[in-house]
């Protein structure tokens, strides 16, 4: 004698929704791209004044005077850089204003681990190079990203005035990677 079987339809519940990864949106969630890309703007706004803070003590930890040259002149780019989103966010019609942004405060605080876990010389030239350039490739993420974004929402203005900084920090992530291969990482092996 066969037994019928009963199918029951899975419900969404709360505890399937969370064991599946969903994630409740905040009340302040963006809704729409504009929403994002202000939000994004925010992040990296917060993100550059951070860093702009940060730079001189990698300066002056870098025993390398090509190093600290470089550090020095990409602090001036992040002055501009800063200038240059304070302009974008004028162009969308909001004051200039940050938000905290996660990933430079856990990549900052990386790069003062570095600092205290290296002592002065070619080794510790090659963590703040290391740093520096996990700093760089974030940079360039969110600046591609809100070229992307500003393309898309028919922001030419504002896309063009991102891209510079794009185009910036492309240009910063190089000249580490110069002072990386033209002498430090090699020195940084005969410790």
């Amino acid at each position: 004698m066969k037994t019928a079987t009963k199918t029951t339809a899975k419900k969404n519940t709360p505890a399937k929704n969370a064991a599946a990864g969903k994630v409740k949106s905040k009340s302040i969630a963006a809704e729409a791209l504009h929403d994002l890309y202000i939000d994004s703007l925010k992040d990296i706004y917060w993100a550059e004044k951070a860093l702009l803070k940060a730079l001189p003590k990698m300066a002056k930890n870098a025993t390398t005077k090509s190093l600290s040259d470089t550090i020095e002149s990409h602090m001036t780019e992040t002055e501009g850089q800063i200038e240059r989103l304070e302009k974008v966010f004028e162009l969308a019609g909001k004051k200039a204003s940050g938000k905290k942004c996660e990933a430079m405060a856990g990549l900052l605080k990386e790069g003062e681990d570095i600092l205290e876990s290296t002592e002065p010389g070619a080794v510790r030239d090659a963590g703040i190079i290391a740093a520096a350039q996990k700093v760089e490739h974030y940079e360039i993420a969110t600046y591609g990203t809100l070229c992307a974004f500003a393309k898309t929402l028919g922001y030419d203005e504002a896309a063009k005035i991102l891209h510079e900084s794009l185009m910036e920090e492309k240009a910063a992530d190089q000249k580490l990677t110069d002072n990386a291969y033209n002498k430090i990482n090699f020195e940084a092996t005969e410790n």
